[in-house]
């Protein structure tokens, strides 16, 4: 049972604060058993974050030290969405509104959106022609999960979507040379989306428009191991959306459900692993033999878990 837990911690005081007053029962048993291994430690400005770097590794992608955003999810998303991947370079193509502001664009939560079937293929079919004309192969997944192929997405450096959410857009986006298609079709899709009549609709119900898209994932197809790792995602929403109050429930749901059923296989001496992953780093722990002595210091630490989540 290896377990990764994405959005663990933030370098916000507010996350801060939230981490030093929450109780964590079960984490805390689970530190005290597991024995701190593989660590990646990386810049909060890399294209692509922790947990998406620690999941590559997982799967047998690699060391999950690689920072240049090329790591293949979307042509794995596309397989499990029916798609024919084949041998081509897919990449992640998300419905998205930008909020545009006086000095920067902002990302809004894709999710925010609540964006149908219905409505989702009806603008995936008004932008089809601008990615079809361009020789890209498009298809639909899923309302906020469209897909295009195209030989300039094999390895193209792209930010996840979870770097850019809620943040000015500028610097997560591709840079041209390599990009300056896709920053095109950006421009294009947003002319093209302006006007039109499920737009129109949204804006008059007080919904929010779709008037872009953000590309990542890129890359062929790889086989993964998708068993060898459970990934929890309760603890995303509430932080990109910086409802500390949520997120906070979110941890004390995780430590009595998951982290309590790992703690368990733990204190059993099951096959057990945690990967906790924040900004800037990942921090993997193993049921590693430990000596008496080391359990025991493990065990009656004080501040243990909120030194390990502030250190991510």
């Amino acid at each position: 049972m290896h377990v990764l837990i994405p959005f663990a911690s933030a370098l916000s005081e507010e996350a801060t604060q939230v981490l030093r007053d929450l109780s964590l029962p079960q984490l805390e048993r689970c530190l005290a058993r597991l024995t701190p291994t593989a660590r990646d430690e990386a810049e909060a400005t890399t294209l692509l974050p922790p947990h998406e770097r620690a999941l590559a590794a997982a799967w047998g992608w690699g060391s999950g030290e690689d920072d240049n955003g090329s790591f293949p999810f979307a042509a794995q998303t596309a397989a499990a969405d029916d798609v024919d991947v084949g041998e081509l370079a897919w990449g992640l193509v998300t419905p998205a509104h930008w909020l545009v502001g006086r000095d920067h664009v902002v990302l809004a939560d894709p999710a925010a959106l609540q964006l149908d079937a219905d409505e989702s293929r009806a603008l995936f079919e008004a932008v089809r022609e601008l990615f079809e004309s361009e020789g890209f192969t498009f298809a639909w997944g899923a309302p906020l999960r469209w897909y295009a192929a195209h030989e300039s997405l094999a390895g193209l450096a792209c930010a996840s979507l979870d770097r850019a959410i809620g943040r000015n857009v500028e610097p997560w986006l591709p840079q041209p040379p390599h990009a300056r298609l896709i920053r095109r079709l950006q421009s294009e899709v947003q002319l093209l989306l302006y006007p039109h009549a499920i737009n129109e609709a949204r804006e008059e119900r007080g919904a929010l428009a779709v008037n872009s898209f953000w590309l990542s994932g890129c890359g062929r197809h790889q086989a993964a191991d998708t068993h060898a790792v459970q990934v929890d995602h309760r603890l995303r929403s509430p932080l990109l959306n910086e409802d500390w109050a949520a997120w906070a429930e979110a941890w004390r749901a995780l430590d009595s459900g998951v982290l309590a059923e790992l703690a368990k296989r733990a204190h059993a001496g099951g096959e057990v692993s945690l990967t906790l992953c924040g900004e800037r780093s990942a921090q993997r722990f193993d049921n590693r033999p430990q000596s008496f002595t080391q359990r025991l210091a493990g065990r009656w630490k004080p501040g243990n878990v909120h030194s390990v989540l502030e250190g991510l």
